[in-house]
């Protein structure tokens, strides 16, 4: 299959993250690396894409063929039976003359022919300007869905890392909860011995009745958003892990780079396929308006024919003709139909150069902004960071209080559920980091195997979260399972 350097340099990039990962092999820990690799040859949705692909380049193949010599054999076999009747005034006559009795030779008669043939036919295409705009449109096709192709790869690519830190998320998140409700209860257990023994009124055991339920219930719904995120994960790779590496505590929580906003603009401008997409779909619609314009030309072909022919018929022989020519043809009106297709065609140019410049917006709008969030994450994970060592030193201060009577036991529920929402906050902001960074790579069209090998390397083996599923039958592994046939 004959494809050109462009087509072959977009099909590289769109299947270079597959190949990448695919030479890694198989690990045995399940960090972000090995469950890429699995997305990447379980995901349905990516797997249509390249089929997708396919699609496009024979669809290429299908309209050079029609610019090849056009070459067709037939032949055919037929046995008829003829009726001649003699009949008309001369013959009424002639039979009166003759007692009534048809002459000699002129009777009615039946005749049997059986009859074969064999037909070559030849044509080459001279000038056919309609073929080749189509031909033209289905190179720039591929191009566009090679675009498309790298697209789907690297959305997958950051699907699963965002997958994979929503479940870490979710863990630290309830572990953070269930530390919560673990104090809380202690604290309640507490407040009950002093009631019994007068030190405390009842609405200090209710107060903290109301801060256990309370972190009972987000305890409850830790518990369903980790869940949840398991099935996002289980979607796109298709596996269910024992665990998963978690994140390093000394992450190097640092700005992106480069550090201009604007040079990650240009960076999009030339990498992102998105907007080569679009802009690729813009040269796509210009060949729909030559298609349609070629309608008006005409064309011109080369043909030659040979024909054989023989029957079993009384005194015939075969016979054979050949030809050897030009056919031109001229559309002269096809009921307006022609410059219908011409206008349809270039609002369609229209609307393609809209989508473009909309798309190349939005592009630079997303850069932008995840720019500025990359940036204010790195603040807050800081911020975040001394948050907990500020509230851990507020609980210990309150608790000192209520000790020697200063303070209620209001007081230490608040303290102690501001800590725990710290803990719980600093664990939001740190993943907020890694996914606003891979996004950010995402939309300059920069994401690919380096992008998670980085990440990856922030995982510790040693610090591997466990995961509590549900049960669930030893066959419960989606795949996309064997490779579709191509109809023979």
């Amino acid at each position: 299959m004959h494809r050109s350097p462009t087509t072959r340099r977009l099909a590289r990039r769109a299947l270079a993250v597959v190949v990448g990962l695919a030479m890694a092999g198989n690990a045995q820990a399940a960090d972000l690396w090995t469950i890429t690799q699995d997305a990447l040859a379980n995901d349905a949705d990516l797997a249509a894409a390249r089929a997708g692909f396919q699609v496009t380049e024979a669809g290429r193949d299908i309209q050079r063929g029609t610019l090849l010599p056009q070459i067709s054999l037939s032949g055919n076999a037929a046995h008829a039976r003829v009726y001649n009747s003699a009949t008309g005034g001369a013959l009424d006559a002639q039979a009166q003359q003759g007692g009534g009795q048809p002459p000699a030779g002129t009777a009615a008669r039946d005749d049997t022919v059986n009859t074969i043939g064999l037909s070559l036919d030849a044509e080459q295409a001279l000038y056919n300007p309609a073929r080749r705009a189509q031909l033209e449109q289905a190179e720039r096709e591929i191009v566009r869905d090679a675009l498309a192709l790298d697209a789907a790869t690297q959305n997958l690519l950051y699907q699963v890392a965002n997958a994979y830190f929503e479940i870490l998320r979710a863990h630290d998140i309830l572990s953070a909860r269930r530390a919560q409700e673990t104090a809380i209860s202690r604290q309640l257990e507490q407040a009950r011995e002093r009631f019994e023994v007068g030190l405390i009124a009842i609405t200090d055991v209710h107060e903290a009745q109301a801060s256990f339920d309370l972190a009972r219930a987000q305890r409850i719904a830790a518990e369903g958003a980790m869940q949840v995120s398991f099935e996002t994960l289980e979607r796109l790779t298709g596996h269910r892990y024992d665990s998963i590496d978690a994140l390093q505590e000394d992450v190097p929580i640092t700005g992106p780079e480069p550090a201009d906003r604007e040079q990650w603009v240009a960076l999009a401008m030339t990498n992102s396929p998105m907007v080569q997409m679009a802009e690729a779909g813009i040269e796509v619609a210009r060949s729909t308006v030559d298609v349609a314009r070629a309608g008006q030309r005409p064309v011109v072909a080369a043909f030659a024919s040979y024909g054989w022919a023989d029957s079993d018929r009384t005194g015939a022989d075969y016979q054979s003709e050949s030809q050897v020519g030009l056919r031109a043809s001229v559309p002269l009106y096809t009921g307006g139909t022609t410059q219908a297709q011409i206008r349809q065609s270039g609002f369609a140019l229209e609307v393609s150069q809209y989508d473009f410049e909309a798309q190349r917006r939005n592009t630079v709008q997303q850069v932008r902004s995840l720019f500025t969030l990359v940036n204010n994450n790195v603040e807050t994970v800081e911020a975040r960071r001394q948050a907990i060592v500020s509230n851990q030193s507020a609980l210990e201060a309150t608790r000192s209080g209520y000790e020697v009577g200063t303070r209620n036991i209001v007081d230490v529920l608040n303290a102690e559920q501001n800590l725990f929402n710290a803990i719980a906050n600093h664990a939001e902001a740190r993943y907020d980091y890694v996914l606003s960074l891979l996004e950010l790579q995402l939309q300059a069209g920069l994401l690919g195997p380096d992008s998670i090998q980085a990440v990856n390397a922030w995982l510790s083996e040693r610090e591997a979260v466990s995961l509590e599923l549900p049960d669930a039958p030893s066959d419960a592994v989606m795949n996309i399972g064997l490779r579709p046939r191509a109809p023979s």
